[in-house]
């Protein structure tokens, strides 16, 4: 496979180590200490009360401009609206998952399964599960389960695919964005999966607003639209809900360092040298949901979205005096970069098909 493209500029910052910094054993812990002292734990309900009534605004309109225009292909406009209004409410799910918004866990977990649920589908128990066990271990082998899926993410596990996977495997930098289409499908099959199968609390409880929303959503769509119009507008809204949610995901860790299981990196680092920022303004925070700010929020899970632009020159400012990489680049460059790991790995399937499609005649003499 030939090279996709160059590689991509991006700030690694690295100097020596001061006298004055902490030993390895309390770096976490004097980095912990600067973001408190700062504020940056405090809750900012003032921030998500006026964020939630917005995106409750949104979708609340974009469903009124559905049932407005009625029968019409116009509505696939909607269906786009609606994949990004999608993909806000599940960032506050996220955040409600991560208790960034409420002091409870109680609270933070009333309005991740409203959210998540009952808003988009999504169940926030199976998600809350998943994400922490990424959170622990971002980008180790057997342990993170976003490098687990469909994609591989080092040359071993591309080596030892079969048949198809081999294939994906193979061809995964070009695949890339158009199976992105499909995590929309995926995010929700895993929710009703984990539902019926996983040891969740309040199954029950989230069982039956995954399924009224599942059929507020189809009865709306269906009523409104005729049956050919309705399935191309879900299409169309889950596949671009999909592909928003994945291309939001994708710059944080594809092409950063990946760890062997069982890897006793300490818990600063682990989380630093796994992640990427994204540079950007205002929008680029709202677009991305804050995950842009992907070190801080891996260090600090719980701090709330806002805080996370504050908490990023302290977290590079101390990284540099440990001598510890922090990585940021531009939102075109992730992309350029990860797609490159992608295309690197994905090569090692091809080097291995290579080799056992190699007749034996051929290695006679060598």
């Amino acid at each position: 496979m030939t090279q996709l493209l160059p590689a991509p500029k991006t700030v690694n910052r690295q100097v020596a180590v001061p006298d004055a910094v902490p030993t390895r054993g309390s770096d976490y812990a004097g980095l912990l200490r600067r973001v408190r002292q700062a504020g940056l734990q405090d809750r900012q309900l003032r921030y998500y009360g006026w964020k939630s009534a917005i995106i409750a605004v949104a979708f609340v309109a974009g469903w009124a401009a559905f049932a407005a225009l009625g029968d019409s292909w116009w509505t696939l406009g909607v269906a786009a609206f609606l994949a990004v209004v999608f993909a806000q409410i599940a960032f506050l799910g996220h955040d409600a998952g991560h208790r960034q918004i409420f002091r409870t866990r109680r609270a933070n977990y009333l309005f991740g399964v409203i959210a998540g649920n009952l808003g988009i589908g999504l169940s926030i128990g199976w998600w809350t599960s998943n994400h922490n066990r990424h959170h622990a271990h971002p980008n180790t082998e057997d342990a993170d389960p976003d490098i687990s899926g469909i994609l591989a993410f080092s040359g071993d596990r591309a080596a030892n695919g079969k048949g198809l996977r081999r294939f994906i495997f193979r061809y995964q930098a070009w695949l890339f964005f158009p199976m992105l289409l499909l995590e929309g499908w995926s995010l929700h099959y895993s929710s009703v999966r984990a539902v019926l199968r996983w040891p969740i609390p309040n199954r029950r409880l989230e069982g039956a607003l995954l399924a009224a929303h599942a059929i507020g959503y189809l009865a709306a769509v269906f009523l409104v639209l005729s049956p050919g119009k309705a399935l191309v507008f879900i299409v169309v809204q889950q596949g671009l809900f999909g592909l928003y949610m994945g291309c939001t995901f994708a710059p944080n860790h594809k092409g950063m360092e990946v760890l062997s299981a069982g890897d006793s990196t300490d818990f600063l680092r682990r989380q630093v040298l796994t992640s990427r920022n994204v540079r950007g303004s205002w929008f680029t925070d709202a677009a991305l949901g804050g995950l842009n700010y992907q070190i801080e929020h891996h260090l600090f899970p719980s701090m709330p979205r806002p805080s996370l632009r504050r908490a990023q020159p302290i977290v590079a400012n101390f990284c540099a005096e440990l001598g510890v990489p922090y990585v940021e680049t531009s939102l075109l460059d992730s992309y350029v970069h990860a797609l490159r790991h992608l295309d690197s790995v994905g090569r090692c399937a091809s080097d291995s098909a290579s080799d056992e499609n190699r007749r034996p005649a051929d290695l006679v003499g060598r």
